[in-house]
């Protein structure tokens, strides 16, 4: 069964996701996640790999964080706002991002990548 993973095509750290995945030979889906972001159940998927830390599933490294002033906003919002938020807004969401039956992936780390799939 193929991966679904979600990534940006300026990305480079989606573009190094996708040569590591083709290096160890696993196959997988490429979703545009502006056109399609993750779904709400997908990031709350996510935030469960994520220890609860809504923050890390946000690109706060990227424009539409800042134009947004998310670094401000996103204390005061619940959970279920900012997850409505990413599932309409896929530029928000860090990429790449990669759910599997046993892992949350978000963002690229080689040595974290390869833990989980291998």
């Amino acid at each position: 069964m193929a991966l679904e993973v979600y990534q940006y095509a300026r990305c480079g750290a989606c573009r190094k996701a996708i040569r590591f995945l083709d290096d160890l030979g696993i196959g997988y889906n490429l979703r545009d996640i502006t056109e399609t972001p993750p779904s709400v159940s997908e990031l709350r998927a996510m935030l469960d790999h994520c220890n609860g830390e809504i923050r890390k599933l946000f690109n706060t490294s990227g424009r539409m964080y800042r134009e947004l002033n998310m670094k401000d906003r996103l204390p005061s919002m619940s959970t279920g706002e900012a997850l409505d938020l990413l599932s309409r807004n896929g530029m928000l969401v860090k990429r790449p991002f990669l759910l599997t039956r046993d892992a949350g992936l978000v963002g690229f780390r080689e040595d974290v990548w390869r833990r989980a799939l291998e």
